[in-house]
Formats: structure tokens, C-alpha cells, sequence
């Protein structure tokens, strides 16, 4: 997949070895760099997601494209009283 600001990835093993062995993380995206590298890899950077969605640390991974997952957010509609 061609990562989109604002998209929230699966980043993990697919993605890069270094998010191998349970250190996968939930990443949104808020930018991809435009610097060419190897194909089907990009630079993106955006925020490390905590369980509740909260932004805990920006950083800039290097991935490759067909690594990325979209993160799948089922949410509970909540009934008016």
C-alpha cells in the first residue's frame, strides 16, 4: 500500500525487519518523503500510537510499501439516552 497522510498503519516485520519480534507499532502518517529510494520503500514520518490512539513519539521509518497494513478501527455506536 502507498501510505497517505493521515492513514494509521500496522507497521511490523512486513514493513522493515527492525519492527520484528514484537516491535510492531501503530503508526499514523502526517507526511512521505519525496527523496527517491530503492523501489517499492518510502520515508514516512508521523506519530507512534499508544492503545487508546494517542500520539506518544514522532518519529520517520524507512518501509517498504507492500509491508503496510491499514489499521481496521471498529468502533461500538453509542446509544442517546
Amino acid at each position: 500500500m502507498i501510505p497517505r497522510p493521515g492513514d494509521v498503519l500496522i507497521v511490523d516485520e512486513q514493513a522493515s525487519v527492525q519492527f520484528a519480534g514484537g516491535r510492531r507499532l501503530v503508526f499514523r502518517v502526517i507526511s512521505v518523503g519525496r527523496k527517491p529510494t530503492y523501489d517499492g520503500w518510502a520515508w514516512i514520518q508521523g506519530y507512534v500510537l499508544d492503545g487508546t490512539g494517542s500520539a506518544v513519539a514522532r518519529r520517520e521509518l524507512f518501509v517498504r510499501h507492500d509491508g503496510l497494513r491499514p489499521l481496521h478501527v471498529w468502533r461500538a455506536e453509542r446509544e442517546e439516552s
